[in-house]
């Protein structure tokens, strides 16, 4: 269906015009290259990993510059900054930007050595303030914290592990050195857990007291000061001012940088398509003269690919149809109302190979049953207006971003629908508001049915689209086994599912239990209900004598008879539709139980007000929640109901040699 045709196409051009091809190559983005394992004898390929490093360093060390820039010096953006897109260059931009990498490198290297200096600085400080905490229980000591003592006395700087006063620290001492009398005590400092203290006694007693010190717990300071306490503190109060100062300089100089910040991201795009350039370059063939590319293109544009090669770098092109065996990549190509859901796609798997793309069917059926699942015509009227304005003012938008916001368009133009068709304006707030504020009783009344008023009818409906839905996937196979031309399979894997789901589903409805329990009065001649189960019983016939076709004897029976047992998924399946109720019902419940909150207060001013308030509230929080929701589910239903009739994906996906940048894309001159 929408599958994009591909060709392999194999260059072979001067060695000499190798830079200008691969550069065009890039620009256009049109050709997965695809090297062969062996090119012939005359060829070899050459080592680029050194360039590729450095090249991937450029972009790191960029990258960590604009990071520490953002940090001191940051970019005034927009709350929807993230929808305005790359930034469009035209290669005369490009080219100077080529021109002034080796500049924005030294000026990232400079940005990214203040910001090393800003940390190391910040680090120093936090250093500097630990010395200072820990000196502050000796701010009463008026000497060096290294004081031995002098000729004839030896002195004692620490800590003991407890809080003492300076009398429970000389009665201690008098108990441990009943000899000594020449010892003098003073607490500098007490506080819990810690006291710290000066002694001092006679040189020739230093070791008796040094002793008993320690019995008490005694330890020396770990980086005790060369100066007095005051002193240092006074000094490493002046350290930390001048890295604060040396911080701030950093700070401004890197704020000097603030309008390369665009320069910087553009070169580190450079650098990384140089990157993506030469490891391409790593995988050609290469003979002395001439270098060979081969890989895949898509069809449409294989033939101007070809023509420019040809003029403007006189190169050798062919192209050929990809071998039966041969693995193609995939690229999804779809109008504008199926491509918004090949992210869907995409999310689940890629067609594999024989399989068409189900994206112009699968469409449709998202978007009903998305607006199924949140019916709610305000609602839906809210993600419309959200996603087109955001569609018509940012005309730069990524191109998935644009496919996803044009998804939920479409979701919302269907929420909306479903909400018409169920009366649903915000749940009930219409006739609330009235009979609240207004004393009157005004309605728009649903021009289908009121779900919350006839669940059962919409259980119903929700359980025809899904048969409707599973149908259209076994068409899918069908559609897919016919263009191979495998009817034998059409008729035993489709036909007779078609037979016997399609017969038992009339004859069902056509009974008279079913319609007295569902209340329905549809009326079926006893002629077509009889067909219906003939035709009921050839499927299952069928289906038990085919589902095993690839064996024989008693293991063929086997296999058809669990073949058969599918039939109980077809249940299973169709009553997962069921959720299709659900989540509309929740979404009209929820909506009138926050309708139903903000009338507490009644009319008047204070009521308006907090009606105001609930209905804002509450509202968008039933709005958040009930539409994921209804994208997941909508997907569910999607990858295993739908996809589980006909889809294996697994294809690989289409990844042309392009410049994968971040922050710019080039515009080709026409």
């Amino acid at each position: 269906m929408a599958v994009v045709e591909m060709k392999r196409i194999h260059v072979y051009a001067l060695k000499s015009n190798r830079k200008k091809i691969l550069e065009m190559l890039q620009r256009r983005g049109a050709v997965e290259v695809d090297p062969p394992e062996n090119a012939g004898e005359l060829f070899s390929k050459t080592d680029t990993s050194s360039a590729r490093q450095t090249f991937e360093k450029n972009v790191s060390l960029i990258q960590n510059a604009v990071t520490v820039l953002d940090q001191y010096a940051p970019p005034q953006k927009g709350l929807l900054s993230m929808l305005e897109g790359r930034t469009a260059i035209s290669m005369k931009q490009y080219e100077q930007t080529a021109e002034a990498a080796p500049q924005a490198v030294k000026k990232a290297a400079r940005i990214a050595a203040l910001g090393k200096k800003i940390t190391d600085e910040e680090a120093e400080i936090l250093r500097l303030e630990a010395q200072i905490d820990a000196l502050k229980p000796w701010m009463g000591l008026d000497i060096s914290m290294r004081q031995k003592g002098t000729g004839s006395t030896a002195v004692f700087i620490g800590s003991f592990p407890e809080e003492l006063t300076e009398a429970d620290l000389k009665n201690q001492l008098a108990e441990a050195l009943p000899q000594v009398s020449a010892v003098e005590a003073e607490v500098v400092s007490s506080q819990p857990q810690q006291t710290c203290a000066f002694v001092v006694c006679h040189q020739k007693h230093a070791t008796e007291v040094e002793g008993a010190l320690r019995g008490l717990g005694f330890t020396y300071p770990a980086a005790p000061s060369k100066t007095a306490p005051a002193q240092r503190v006074e000094e490493l109060k002046g350290r930390i001012k001048a890295s604060g100062e040396e911080i701030e300089k950093a700070k401004k100089e890197i704020a000097s940088f603030a309008e390369d910040r665009q320069a910087l991201l553009f070169t580190a795009d450079y650098f990384t398509m140089r990157r993506d350039k030469y490891e391409i370059l790593g995988d050609l063939w290469q003979s002395p003269h001439v270098f060979y590319l081969t890989g895949f293109v898509p069809a449409k544009v294989s033939a101007r690919l070809q023509k420019q090669l040809e003029d403007e770098y006189q190169a050798f092109v062919e192209l050929e149809e990809p071998g039966e065996d041969e693995e193609l990549p995939v690229r999804l190509e779809n109008g504008f109302f199926a491509s918004a859901v090949e992210g869907v796609i995409a999310g689940y798997s890629l067609p594999g190979k024989w399989e068409v793309d189900p994206s112009k069917v699968m469409c449709v059926f998202y978007y009903v049953l998305f607006g199924m699942m949140l019916s709610d015509a305000a609602y839906g009227f809210l993600i419309s207006l959200c996603c087109g304005i955001v569609l018509l003012k940012f005309k730069n938008i990524e191109d998935s971003l644009r496919k996803a916001m044009r998804m939920f368009f479409f979701c919302g133009l269907s929420t909306m629908f479903w909400g018409v068709m169920f009366g649903s304006y915000f749940g009930d707030a219409i006739p609330v508001i009235a009979r609240t504020f207004f004393n009157t009783e005004l309605t728009i009344p649903p021009l289908w049915f009121e779900p919350l008023q006839q669940p059962m009818r919409l259980m119903l409906f929700s359980f025809l689209l899904g048969i409707i839905h599973l149908f259209a996937g076994l068409a899918m196979q069908l559609y897919q086994l016919c263009r191979r031309k495998k009817y034998a399979d059409a008729l035993y894997d489709v036909g007779f599912w078609y037979m016997l789901v399609g017969g038992l589903i009339i004859a069902l409805v056509g009974s008279s239990m079913f319609q007295d329990m569902m209340s329905l009065h549809i009326a079926i001649p006893p002629m077509v209900s009889t067909v219906c189960i003939v035709l009921a019983g050839i499927g299952a016939v069928g289906i038990v004598c085919t589902s095993g076709r690839e064996s024989r004897g008693v293991k063929r029976l086997l296999k058809g008879l669990y073949g058969l047992y599918g039939v109980s998924s077809w249940l299973s399946d169709i009553l997962s539709y069921s959720r299709l109720l659900a989540l509309g019902l929740a979404t009209g419940v929820i909506a009138q139980v926050f309708n139903m909150l903000g009338t507490m207060a009644g009319g008047g001013v204070v009521g308006a007000i907090l009606f105001t308030l609930v209905f804002i509230i509450g509202h968008v929080l039933n709005l958040l929640i009930n539409l994921l929701g209804a994208y997941v589910h909508t997907n569910r239903l999607q990858y295993v109901e739908f996809f589980g009739k006909f889809y294996e994906g697994g294809g690989k996906a289409f990844e042309p040699f392009s410049a994968k940048t971040k922050y710019f894309k080039i515009t080709e001159e026409k």
